[in-house]
């Protein structure tokens, strides 16, 4: 079974095994803690279903491919793994590299389970391809939207990058927000340095800054740079996308890393799987498993499902989304149409708002449900 990146052109395995192809960032610039979290949680549920039996007395295999954050790169990757024979395409955490290998895995006719990506326009067109496991952007963000408006912010700075996640994210909570009497106030982080961000603040009088940035930098520096300044020492900072849910994150920014709210997708209390799956995940990491490693393990959950009635066969596995229904480690699994959403998608799995207490950096606090 392979847990690191199989080496180009690598040849057939026995026809007994069942190939499910991998898509994981494992390095720069990907976003590497999140790509080593979600490895984790489908080769755990891998191992587990090959030492109930596999499929079918058929183990499975992972054939792993590193996206490096490289939207080419994956869809690249979608050939190789599908010229390999592999029954089944998983995983991919970021939004946009996702896009690109959904479109390719349509495009040649391999099913797509995507495991942690959540811009709401995976494909530009309804597929029965794909489908996804991740709450959609837009129904995440706006849980996060709520939030905001509850802790009482009304003036919201959004520091962003050039992306089309992140413009996509922008334009969920200015949508959502402007109609409740918020106002969304964008910083370009393309013009702007971490220190020009904070007079930004200043002059703008926003009570609450959302960093829709990339992971270490800029987002780090531009924590620094905030937290540092006496003027902003009531201002909010906030990272929907997630960014503080990794270790690296409190290893980096310490103190100031703290008190920082951002979406996670994690049950307020987890089932007796998830608790076992979590224990077998920490041993395994040698660190708190994030909901990254989760929506691993639930990715292989579903496609062992998927492939225990459709075999290999790729238009049957794709034609059984829908009857799909497992229990997952955060809830039971059921793919149906989403309004707007163009994959088969979970809705929901569950949300939180979360950050590190500023006690004990270490320890989660969950601020909102929903």
């Amino acid at each position: 079974m392979h847990t690191t990146p199989s080496p180009p052109g690598a040849g057939r395995t026995d026809e007994s095994t069942l190939r499910i192809g991998a898509l994981v960032p494992l390095t720069r610039p990907g976003w590497v803690e999140a790509g080593r979290h979600l490895l984790a949680g489908l080769d755990l549920a891998v191992r587990e279903v090959n030492d109930a039996g596999g499929i079918g007395g058929r183990p499975l295999e992972l054939v792993v491919r590193d996206t490096a954050a490289d939207p080419q790169g994956a869809a690249a990757a979608v050939d190789e793994l599908a010229s390999l024979g592999v029954a089944a395409l998983a995983g991919e955490y970021h939004s946009v590299v996702a896009r690109a290998a959904a479109a390719r895995a349509n495009a040649v006719g391999l099913p797509f389970l995507c495991s942690s990506a959540v811009l709401d326009a995976l494909t530009e067109e309804p597929t029965e391809w794909v489908a996804r496991l991740a709450p959609a952007q837009s129904h995440g963000w706006r849980i996060y939207a709520d939030f905001l408006l509850q802790a009482g912010h009304r003036r919201i700075a959004v520091a962003a990058e050039s992306s089309v996640y992140w413009a996509s994210g922008a334009r969920i909570l200015l949508d959502y927000l402007a109609p409740r009497g918020g106002t969304v106030i964008e910083l370009d982080l393309r013009a702007l340095a971490p220190a020009a961000v904070a007079d930004e603040l200043a002059r703008t009088r926003a009570t609450a800054l959302l960093l829709l940035a990339g992971y270490p930098e800029p987002a780090v520096s531009v924590v620094r740079s905030v937290r540092r300044d006496q003027r902003l020492a009531e201002v909010m900072i906030g990272a929907p996308a997630g960014q503080p849910e990794f270790a690296q994150w409190a290893a980096l920014l310490g103190d100031d890393g703290a008190a920082i709210p951002f979406l996670r997708y994690l049950p307020e209390r987890l089932s007796p799987l998830g608790a076992r799956v979590e224990a077998a995940l920490r041993a395994r990491l040698a660190e708190a498993p994030s909901f990254v490693a989760f929506e691993g393990y639930d990715t292989i959950a579903v496609l062992a499902d998927a492939l225990r009635s459709a075999g290999p066969d790729r238009a049957r596995t794709a034609e059984s989304w829908p009857r799909v229904d497992v229990e997952g480690t955060r809830g039971q699994i059921r793919f149906s149409r989403a309004p707007g959403i163009s994959v088969r998608q979970w809705a929901w799995a569950p949300i939180q708002v979360a950050d590190r207490d500023p006690a004990e950096p270490d320890r989660f606090r969950v601020l909102h449900t929903g």
